[in-house]
């Protein structure tokens, strides 16, 4: 297993810079995910990690050795893709221990670790069978097989289960966190799902143009983001952004929204300050209408079992709400809502960053 450093990583297309300085330290053994929009930098930021595409700057450490003009071969990394990239004439087992081969094991100590690595991902059964015989899910762990059974000092998944279906993505979750548990060998998982991201890493990457806006553990981004951005990345259903303005109130400082007033007392920020209140979906509670901070009307709800999402109006703008499984509610009915306080996020208008609240 190995510890990876990037020190003021940069990527050049030409002219255009994708990657900007960016540096990041991963301990030996932790599983990290790289998440952030289409066009972001996460999959150029693995693929320079695994010698795939040459670094225009900075410097990327692996282990105790600076692996920048290393050949991917030589950095004993692990790479598993989206596609699966097996070889369609060869068998499950010749394509777990292909890279062995490769390297010249001997076939008896190949078969060994091809059995060990098969019974781990739960695909004895299929060790001669090829791969137009399997379906996506049992693919995708034959390619992870082939990663493992090199023993590498890290894995590199670029998003492998975006091609599965939902049930098989969440089934693959789980067999990968089990591995990770098993193996404790340093990863790093790329995905655009976040949902994928928050259950399957230690911590969180989040990039947007090319830069690292936040990292930390998947609930610290999820209770206290750092800017609009993450607030908004992070959380499915994604956060409520509602936009207000500072006005003098008796306590101090209140916010005024399009349908109410929010006093915030410990808010120090001058009258007419443009700010932008976040407020995740369990967060607003339904109430009587005399306790409400505001009022939306229900427009769509989307019954999801264990509870419902009411997309709401107000002012025009969309509000969702998560309400129990039988809330009984309609399309058409009014709902008086108030804010759960502890647990609202205030961004600053122009720029985009938290504004912290004394005492919150």
């Amino acid at each position: 297993m190995a510890r990876i450093e990037l020190q003021q990583i940069v990527k050049r297309y030409g002219a255009v810079q994708a990657i900007h300085g960016v540096d990041l330290e991963i301990a030996d053994g932790e599983f990290v995910a790289f998440v952030g929009p289409s066009g972001c930098g996460k999959s150029t930021m693995l693929r320079m990690i695994a010698g795939l595409e040459p670094i225009s700057g900075g410097e990327l450490h692996i282990g105790e050795r600076v692996v920048n003009d290393i050949e991917p071969k030589g950095r004993d990394v692990a790479m598993v893709f989206q596609d699966y990239a097996l070889y369609p004439h060869m068998t499950v087992a010749q394509n777990i221990g292909f890279g062995l081969k490769m390297r010249g094991e001997r076939p008896e100590e190949i078969a060994r670790k091809v059995a060990e690595a098969a019974r781990v991902l739960q695909l004895e059964e299929l060790l001669d069978r090829r791969p137009g015989q399997l379906s996506g899910g049992q693919r995708q762990r034959v390619a992870m097989g082939r990663a493992i059974v090199r023993k590498p000092k890290v894995f590199l998944f670029d998003e492998p289960l975006s091609n599965l279906d939902a049930k098989l993505r969440v089934e693959m979750r789980t067999q990968i966190k089990r591995l990770h548990r098993m193996l404790r060998t340093t990863t790093i998982y790329v995905t655009h799902d976040q949902v994928e991201a928050m259950t399957l890493a230690d911590r969180v990457v989040v990039l947007n143009r090319g830069n690292i806006v936040q990292h930390g553990a998947p609930l610290e981004l999820y209770e206290r983001p750092n800017c609009r951005f993450v607030g908004e990345f992070i959380g499915s259903p994604q956060l409520n952004i509602l936009p207000a303005t500072v006005i003098a109130a008796d306590s101090g400082v209140a916010l005024s929204f399009d349908g109410g007033v929010l006093a915030v007392p410990g808010l120090r920020l001058p009258v007419g300050t443009a700010v932008d209140l976040g407020v995740r979906p369990e967060h607003l509670l339904p109430c009587a209408p005399h306790e409400a901070d505001f009022t939306v009307e229900i427009d769509v709800l989307e019954e999801l079992g264990s509870d419902t999402l009411a997309i709401c109006l107000l002012a025009g703008r969309e509000v969702t709400v998560r309400l129990g499984a039988t809330a009984g509610a309609r399309s058409g009915q009014s709902l008086p809502l108030r804010f759960e306080r502890r647990n609202l996020h205030i961004f600053d208008g122009e720029t985009g960053r938290r504004i912290e609240v004394e005492g919150a």
